[in-house]
This record gives structure tokens, C-alpha cells and sequence, in this order.
């Protein structure tokens, strides 16, 4: 395999920055082969922004405490990651991603004082029925300790990827009735962006949603990724969790949040709309060793 070329950023990129040139860049990267950059993007000494947490924590719904939330881990790389997939060389534009699935890892507890060394990189472009898939992946390593580790499978439709595709892998909602009432303010998308740094315009008011096709702002995956977390209560110290995406919530909004626990101690979940139809459906459990 071809060594990558790492790419060691000083500061982490200016998310806002970064989708105005992927919005400007989304023409001419139309038709292009795809093939993904052989590039990580590197920050080997990252502190974490206590106050940023706090909101992000009444955002989303977890208590702040000294160890953060595997989502909140997520959040920290996603400035990286957005900034490998504006760049010239990567094929898709970003504008015209959809974020189909997500899974993250939290190896041990970490701690809001640790300083953290953060990769990313693309990999794993896959022929897809309706174009191509591929992985966003971030390593968290605090001093030489692997802490946490996340993938995200983004799907870029009409591109062309040689192969067969595969068949879908799909998670199982858990059978059990609604357990909480989400209400979901108009502004959440704008509150959530805040905190996450992510300021994709189908977020954030009507009119900038209505230019991508939604009749109104969707919230954040991960925002509801992370509500769902947050939402079940005490977590175990490692674990990993996986989540799919499977329809956009609209805001303003009211969903139902359903969970079973299994039997082996980990979890099945679910963000459900009136008619029981998920938006999320989820799993949690151990860690592997």
C-alpha cells in the first residue's frame, strides 16, 4: 500500500471557511474520475474548549462532566475532516454528500483537560446502487493511546465507481413503543451548528434550505445521534455504537425516541416520526478489546 502524505495543520480549519469553498468548488468537480486523495490531515496537540462543551452539552442533552461524550470526539475531528473533503483533489463535493452511516468507538473515558493528537483521513471508496460510497475516518490518541476512533460512510450520488455494489447492511429498530417526545425548536439547527462548528445551510434557516431541495431546515445527523446517546442514560466507560441515518428530520419537529436493552448489556435504538418510521436506528455495546 502507498504510504499517505500527512498533512501536520497548526490550528484546526475555519469550518465556515471551508464550506464556501466547497459550495464554489461543487461545478467543477462534476464528471471528475473518482478516486480519493491519498492524504491525512494531522493536529498533534488539540485542547479542548470547556465552554464550547458546556453548550454542546445542553445542546444535546448530556451532563457535563469531566469525561466527554464519544460524539463530542466526533465533533473535535469534524473541522478536519470537512476540510480534506474541500479540497481540490477530492472528487465529490461536499454540498452533495449524504451521511448515511456512523460509527465511533470510545476505548476508555477521556477527560475535557487531556490534549489530543487527531488523524483523518478518506478511505474505502465503494461501488454504490445509486453512485459511490466512502469512509471519513478519525483516530484520537491521547499521548500514545488510542482513546477514540470514528467512521463515517458519506454516499455521493451519480458518481461512477467501478464494481458491483454490495448489499446494504441495515440495522434493526428495536420493537418496543416510544419511550420520550422529542420537540424540536426551529433554531436547534442553528444551536447545534454553534457548538459543532457544522454550518451547512440545509441546517440552518428555510430559505438557505429551500436552495438544497428541503422545504425546511433539517437538523444535524449527529446532533440526533448524540440526543439518542445522551438519551439512554448512564453509558458504559468503553463501547461502541453505530448509527443510520434514514430520513431527515424537518424543523421545527416532534419525534419519538424508542430503546430496548439486549442481553448482553448493550443497547438497540431508535428515532422514530409518528408513524413509527425511523429517522436513526442505532446499537451500542462493548468495546472490542
Amino acid at each position: 500500500m502507498m504510504a499517505r502524505d500527512v498533512v501536520e495543520l497548526k490550528e484546526l480549519p475555519d469550518v465556515s471557511k471551508v464550506l464556501v469553498k466547497a459550495l464554489t468548488g461543487a461545478v467543477t468537480k462534476k464528471g471528475r474520475r473518482a478516486e480519493l486523495p491519498n492524504r491525512s490531515y494531522l493536529m498533534t496537540s488539540h485542547e479542548q474548549d470547556v465552554a464550547r462543551l458546556a453548550e454542546y452539552c445542553r445542546v444535546t442533552g448530556f451532563t457535563l462532566r469531566d469525561e466527554v461524550p464519544a460524539t463530542w470526539l466526533h465533533v473535535q475531528t469534524f473541522p478536519m475532516q470537512a476540510a480534506l473533503m474541500a479540497e481540490d483533489a477530492f472528487p465529490f463535493s461536499l454540498a452533495g454528500l449524504v451521511h448515511v452511516t456512523n460509527t465511533m468507538t470510545l476505548h476508555r473515558p477521556v477527560k475535557v483537560g487531556e490534549k489530543l493528537r487527531m488523524l483523518v483521513r478518506a478511505e474505502n471508496l465503494q461501488p454504490h446502487a445509486k453512485g459511490g460510497t466512502f469512509d471519513m475516518v478519525g483516530e484520537i490518541h491521547a499521548g500514545d493511546e488510542l482513546v477514540w476512533s470514528g467512521s463515517s460512510n458519506y454516499l455521493a450520488s451519480g458518481a461512477k465507481v467501478a464494481g458491483e455494489p454490495g448489499e446494504p447492511v441495515r440495522l434493526q429498530a428495536p420493537e418496543v413503543a416510544p419511550s420520550q417526545q422529542w420537540r424540536l425548536p426551529p433554531d436547534l439547527g442553528r444551536q447545534y451548528a454553534k457548538v459543532s462548528g457544522d454550518s451547512n445551510p440545509i441546517h440552518l434557516y428555510p430559505l438557505t434550505a429551500k436552495v438544497f431541495g428541503f422545504p425546511r431546515p433539517i437538523i444535524h445527523g449527529m446532533w440526533t445521534h448524540a440526543k439518542a446517546l445522551s438519551s439512554l442514560g448512564a453509558l458504559p466507560e468503553a463501547y461502541e455504537v453505530k448509527v443510520q441515518f434514514a430520513k431527515p428530520i424537518l424543523l421545527p419537529g416532534k419525534v419519538g425516541f424508542a430503546a430496548a436493552e439486549g442481553q448482553d448489556g448493550g443497547w438497540g435504538f431508535a428515532v422514530v416520526n409518528k408513524a413509527g418510521k425511523p429517522h436513526l436506528v442505532g446499537e451500542l455495546g462493548p468495546a472490542a478489546s
